[in-house]
């Protein structure tokens, strides 16, 4: 089980490398396309926002990876468990306030990371 819960948290670190290179270099160009909810003519005005939130989401990874490299089993759950809770808390703030979907691209994967790590 415990390599599972490292592959789930993998993927969580994937799914926010996506997200990071999304929101701080390909904001305008990618962006549209992703996000078609949102008009288009707001993806250049909100560059510098989408940076910020990019940048955020690169701390997670941050964290998730050095959780990853921590070679003590319970200084390894600490610290992905408070990194994948905030991504899990990030995903429902954000389901409810921007788009149902990040319960499936960002919650589900942190919360099945959760559930293996504290099976493992």
């Amino acid at each position: 089980m415990h390599l599972v819960s490292q592959l789930f948290i993998g993927l969580v670190v994937l799914i926010h490398l996506y997200i990071v290179w999304l929101e701080m270099f390909a904001w305008v160009s990618r962006g549209p396309k992703v996000f078609r909810s949102l008009p288009a003519e707001l993806f250049v005005p909100t560059k510098t926002l989408a940076g910020n939130q990019g940048l955020y989401n690169g701390f997670l990874v941050a964290g998730l990876v050095w959780a990853l490299l921590i070679a003590d089993p319970q200084w390894h759950r600490s610290v992905a468990t408070f990194f994948l809770g905030c991504v899990a808390v990030a995903g429902l703030y954000g389901a409810a306030t921007a788009g149902g979907r990040i319960l499936l691209v960002q919650t589900l994967p942190a919360g099945l990371a959760l559930a293996a790590l504290w099976l493992a």
